[in-house]
């Protein structure tokens, strides 16, 4: 039976690779067949502890019986009803819930991070009358023309792609400053070259629309700034009439502890993206303001599938549970106990060079003996996990994320813990 259920596996790769765009990244050649809790099954039967949740989607879990629930009773219903050119009810109760979640006024909906991006992009353009951008290195905003100005994460994204003006400056990485300064006596310069370098000599402040940043810069490495960055950064766009849009997409919906990531800096942006988690598995993505930021007039932007009645009653079946579960503090609790566990593996494993993290946000950075980057370690790390039968996955130049189901208990973490440490061992002792 083992032979015929690797064959399958194989022949699905097979047919994968005639049929489906080479554009795809994947890791190892997991071939997933069905999911529950934090457990994903492949056709082969063998069962994996999931410390990725699909890119930080599947906050609630797999197979969440509200949210199944929810989706059934609408699709029963009326699946799509050209939101944009009808009402219904199911995208204003979410909205409506959004509201009392986060405080903004006004939600755009759309169908993916992506979107948002690129419908804030176009909203403070078309709020400001200005079309120049600043965000930073390391980000990673989407990959359509608007947010892929924006992304700087690696070339391959941006080759050969048209760009918005946009200018580029560091992030708070303060495990490995660019700047090559220690915090806290750096006075956070790497925020303040904004005004010193920047408006001065690149680009003039009287055309910026918006600064874009992420909260944690996600697919950059899981990277966790001083709470004085974003506090900088919202400084600067006050003095000089400049919108800030923080981008949520994978640190929003409790991720970090807080329903939004950019709660814990104290900090509130102009206008917030999100997407993710916030669909509970279906394509569903937010942009979200103020009255006073979002009031363009009908036809200025719009979409076909925003608010999709079904991935709305999902939406807000999740973010429902997610109260009531008080993932929040579930992402709290187990993120520090997972971090607790990483930092003593990091004495026995001179790999990790940085454990760092808010909530389920966690980065393991690995390393060389000098402390330089070693992504080709990391990716055998990666994979030899996946053998062991934990799902984990890169980001940065040498970062392995964990970012598990919000739902995870210590019990659930320790067990792929306990793997990731095998995988740790195995490649230490094939070195």
């Amino acid at each position: 039976m083992s032979g015929l259920t690797g064959q399958r596996k194989k022949e699905i790769i097979k047919r994968d690779s005639k049929v489906i765009s080479p554009s795809s990244s994947r890791p190892y050649p997991l071939v997933v067949d069905r999911a529950n809790g934090v457990i994903i099954t492949d056709v082969e039967g063998r069962r994996y502890i999931d410390f990725a949740a699909g890119i930080a989607v599947m906050n609630i879990g797999y197979s969440n019986p509200d949210v199944l629930q929810a989706i059934t009773m609408q699709m029963e219903k009326m699946s799509h009803c050209a939101f944009p050119d009808f009402f219904a009810e199911p995208p204003v109760k979410l909205a409506e819930k959004l509201r009392s979640l986060t405080g903004y006024e006004r939600v755009f909906f759309c169908n993916s991070g992506t979107e948002s991006v690129e419908a804030a992009l176009k909203l403070v353009m078309w709020k400001t009358h200005r079309q120049a951008l600043l965000g930073f290195y390391g980000a990673f905003h989407g990959r359509t023309l608007g947010s892929l100005s924006l992304t700087c994460s690696k070339i391959i994204q941006k080759e050969h792609f048209p760009s918005f003006q946009v200018v580029h400056t560091h992030y708070a990485y303060c495990y490995r400053c660019p700047l090559h300064l220690k915090y806290p006596d750096c006075g956070i310069e790497c925020a303040k070259q904004i005004e010193t370098v920047i408006f001065k000599q690149e680009l003039s402040s009287k055309d910026i629309a918006a600064i874009v940043v992420e909260p944690i810069l996600g697919e950059g490495g899981y990277i966790i700034p001083p709470q004085e960055f974003h506090r900088e950064i919202r400084r600067i766009c006050d003095d000089h009439n400049i919108m800030m849009i923080a981008d949520e997409v994978q640190s929003g919906c409790y991720r970090t502890g807080t329903f939004m990531a950019m709660e814990n800096f104290k900090v509130r942006a102009d206008v917030v993206c999100m997407a993710k988690a916030l669909g509970a598995g279906l394509p569903l993505g937010a942009m979200l303001s103020d009255g006073h930021i979002m009031d363009w007039p009908p036809g200025t932007h719009s979409n076909t599938f925003g608010g999709n009645l079904a991935a709305s009653a999902g939406s807000l079946a999740a973010l429902e549970f997610m109260e009531k579960e008080d993932l929040g503090n579930n992402a709290r609790q187990v993120g520090s106990h997972i971090m607790k566990r990483l930092h003593k593996m990091q004495d026995d494993y001179p790999v990790i060079g940085d454990v760092r993290g808010l909530g389920l946000m966690i980065g393991v950075e690995i390393v060389k003996s000098d402390g330089s980057i070693d992504p080709k370690v990391r990716d055998r790390i990666v994979v030899e996990g996946f053998k062991k039968g934990i799902i984990l996955l890169p980001c940065g130049d040498s970062v392995i994320r964990i970012s598990p189901p919000l739902i995870i208990t210590k019990e659930e973490a320790d067990i792929g813990l306990d793997r990731f440490e095998e995988a740790l061992k195995k490649v230490k002792s094939s070195d």
